[in-house]
């Protein structure tokens, strides 16, 4: 997890926490951004800016209904020239 993902595990307020390090791979952005959106969303309902019940169909469809992220599929160029 940690080079894939670039987690590392410390202590934080007296609680284990894991950390992303960005700049150790895409995957690991890409799990940023994720984090990312749930912190919002999680933010949201205790705001009290969203329900419970919205916040629940948000995480338990993620990323079905997210609206914060958009999300593509893109061809890699040998695939995209091999169609052509």
């Amino acid at each position: 997890m940690e080079d894939i993902y670039g987690l590392t595990v410390s202590e934080a307020g007296g609680e284990v926490c894991l950390k992303v390090s960005k700049d150790k791979s895409k995957d690991a952005v890409e799990l940023l951004k994720m984090l990312c959106t749930w912190k919002g969303q999680a933010d949201k309902l205790s705001a009290e800016e969203i329900s419970r019940e919205d916040y629940d169909q948000w995480r338990y469809n993620y990323p079905k209904f997210d609206t914060t992220l958009h999300w593509t599929n893109i061809l890699s160029q040998e695939l995209s020239d091999a169609l052509v």
